[in-house]
């Protein structure tokens, strides 16, 4: 599949911003089933300064120095990208006991080094006694590792509720895991929480998913939205990764930008910004097949 995505994000602020500095998470990764085909950023105002470098998890990043005074700040990410089929994982149950997966990370680190930043608490996702039970439901004594991940994936799925309004950035995991709702950020933090804090690791993956729209009914411009989901690590077979948002493993509805320790790590657009007052936020995301 090729697909054509615009991720447009708009800030408008109350009194005039003099400085604004930004960086930004939007261009897609290249990987063993991705190839980016290309990619534009357009910004407004005009940025006195732009750079570009790839980060230590090998994400691209774009800086930008915007010092014309503004009321409004605009951005604009176009590219296209080739999606090739994954894998089928039929065989979940061939993959090794998680038991012989947390061993092997903690006693044969230097065959996974890859794995290693990603087995760790971070401020978003803490590890709990709380968390390790909730996963143990799924992860039962010698269960296969990615087998028990597809379980605590469809858990996530049925217990948890789609829900905007329940949580924002801010909100911590034991509220989410209390509350039952969320969305796909809490969930992707939620199911990374539970297997680390059963010494397991995992990743966070920001990207985009196509939408399909009701039978009949023409795809909507802009009503796509950025998404979250969950990569993990497993001795034999590399990184898996499963959405529990969607109960599914990723698959060509999956566009892959960046993938970090939790969110703060690959937010699409962060910045400081000198002056602006209260601010008001607007995203758009358009996700087109293209073939």
């Amino acid at each position: 599949m090729r697909y054509q995505v615009e991720h447009q994000t708009v800030y408008h602020y109350d009194t005039s911003v003099t400085q604004s500095q930004q960086l930004l998470h939007m261009m897609p990764r290249q990987t063993d089933f991705q190839h980016c085909v290309s990619y534009t950023l357009a910004c407004e105002p005009q940025p006195a300064e732009h750079s570009q470098r790839l980060d230590f998890f090998g994400n691209h990043n774009d800086y930008f120095t915007m010092l014309t005074p503004h009321q409004s700040l605009a951005v604009l990410s176009r590219f296209q990208v080739d999606i090739q089929p994954r894998p089928t994982m039929v065989a979940l149950t061939q993959s090794p006991a998680w038991e012989a997966a947390q061993a092997a990370l903690q006693l044969q680190a230097t065959k996974h080094l890859t794995a290693a930043p990603f087995i760790y608490a971070t401020a978003k996702v803490k590890c709990s006694e709380a968390l390790a039970s909730f996963a143990r439901h799924c992860f039962t004594p010698q269960r296969p590792l990615l087998e028990a991940a597809m379980a605590l994936t469809q858990h996530i799925y049925a217990e948890f509720e789609f829900d905007p309004q329940a949580t924002d950035i801010s909100t911590p995991l034991d509220e989410v895991l209390k509350g039952r709702r969320g969305v796909c950020q809490d969930f992707a933090h939620l199911m990374i929480g539970a297997l680390r804090s059963l010494g397991l690791a995992c990743r966070y993956v920001s990207g985009y998913i196509l939408t399909h729209p009701p039978a009949g009914q023409p795809r909507l411009v802009g009503a796509d939205a950025s998404h979250a989901w969950v990569s993990v690590y497993c001795p034999v077979y590399g990184w898996v990764d499963f959405d529990p948002t969607n109960n599914c493993l990723v698959q060509q509805d999956h566009i892959t930008v960046a993938w970090g320790r939790d969110f703060s790590d690959v937010s699409p657009m962060r910045g400081v910004v000198l002056g602006g007052g209260q601010q008001q936020l607007a995203v758009n995301v358009t996700v087109t097949p293209l073939e």
